[in-house]
């Protein structure tokens, strides 16, 4: 172990703080940082990221977030409930723009409810540096401006490359200066293999811990060549309640035969007693390539927006790893009364109608 600046100087051999190293295989797991977007005034401004947001000492009286993506709902979100002022903007027409529209709408009267403003399909032209320490008035597109104590930069990440002589190792990167790499997680230099934030593909611990036991497997072995599904990997954003997402949505299965079954959490037991009924189940289904649509065919995706979504999507990340039937799901027996229920109930509208309730045809939702 050794802590130091490590660079490429040939394909394989590095330099660390001035001690050269060769080796027949690397793993590149640099990461990535939060990423600054170029807008007039900004770099003016004392901002805060998801790195050095958690030095604060004491609690802003008004905060500017953004981004509307998983970290800035989830920092929104903590800092109305510390008794913050929050204002997100975000450039795109909803929150969570990635994800099915429904989440999106549940997260955005959460946070009318709770006194966070939003501003979707907004663009900040302008940043006006305050007096104080951080503090900034908005300018945004339309015209209206916004006056904070602080801005929480959430838009985004970027590679973290500035001196590790990628070139001289015949490494290539690409979009945003991400390290390209193949399924396999080699880049373009055969000696290398990139993994975690920096190889660009999931941004998340659990999709580099994956990668790494992928890498370094092919890395040590001549035989061995896994590869890396990102369609298997699970994403959670940690607002109340949670957004958790595996697989596609339902608007990419639209053109795929796709099927959706679709349950309100109003219509589970246990959110009900709990109090908990503003979300939803979304499982999302395709036909098999012979089978077709015996036995429900596969899961494809699925989301779910409840205070345990982070738990429950698990479920169906097993059954997509393991091509199960969503037959099997809908037969297996749940204890009553719990969340995961709703999984249940949920995946018995493939084959009946439940509690009034039937699978659809996946639609093209906005």
């Amino acid at each position: 172990m050794l802590h130091g600046w490590a660079e490429f100087r040939a394909p394989a051999t590095i330099d660390v703080d001035g001690r050269r190293f060769t080796g027949r295989r690397y793993v590149i797991a640099t990461g990535a940082g939060p990423a600054i977007p170029s807008v007039e005034g900004l770099s003016d401004v004392d901002v805060l990221t998801n790195e050095n947001v958690f030095a604060l000492d004491a609690r802003p009286a008004s905060l500017a977030v953004i981004g509307g993506g998983a970290i800035g709902c989830e920092l929104a979100q903590a800092f109305r409930r510390l008794g913050a002022q929050v204002t997100v903007v975000e450039a795109l027409d909803r929150l969570l723009p990635q994800g099915e529209a429904e989440a999106s709408a549940v997260v955005a009267e959460l946070f009318e409810a709770e006194g966070i403003a939003v501003r979707t399909g907004a663009a900040v032209t302008k940043f006006e540096a305050r007096e104080r320490r951080g503090a900034a008035r908005l300018h945004l597109a339309d015209g209206e401006t916004v006056a904070v104590d602080r801005v929480l930069v959430a838009v985004g990440r970027r590679a973290v490359t500035d001196g590790l002589g990628l070139e001289a190792a015949g490494i290539e990167t690409g979009d945003r200066g991400f390290i390209r790499t193949d399924a396999t997680l080699r880049t373009t230099a055969r000696h290398s293999y990139a993994v975690g934030d920096i190889a660009g593909t999931v941004q998340l611990t659990h999709a580099a811990y994956e990668m790494g036991r992928i890498a370094a497997g092919n890395a040590l072995s001549r035989l061995s060549r896994r590869r890396f599904d990102p369609s298997f990997i699970p994403s959670v954003t940690y607002t109340t309640p949670e957004v958790a997402r595996v697989g596609i949505t339902e608007a990419e299965a639209a053109g795929r035969n796709g099927r959706v079954a679709y349950l309100p959490m109003t219509e589970v037991d246990r959110a009900v007693v709990a109090g908990e009924t503003g979300g939803f189940v979304k499982l999302v289904t395709t036909r098999r390539p012979l089978l077709r649509g015996l036995a429900g065919g596969r899961f494809v995706g699925a989301t779910v927006v409840a205070p345990r979504a982070g738990e429950m999507i698990h479920e169906i990340v097993l059954a997509m790893r393991a091509r199960m039937f969503p037959a099997r799901l809908a037969l297996a027996t749940h204890a009553y009364p719990t969340w995961s229920v709703a999984m249940q109930q949920a995946a018995a509208q493939l084959f009946v109608e439940a509690d009034g309730r039937r699978a659809r045809p996946a639609r093209r939702v906005p």
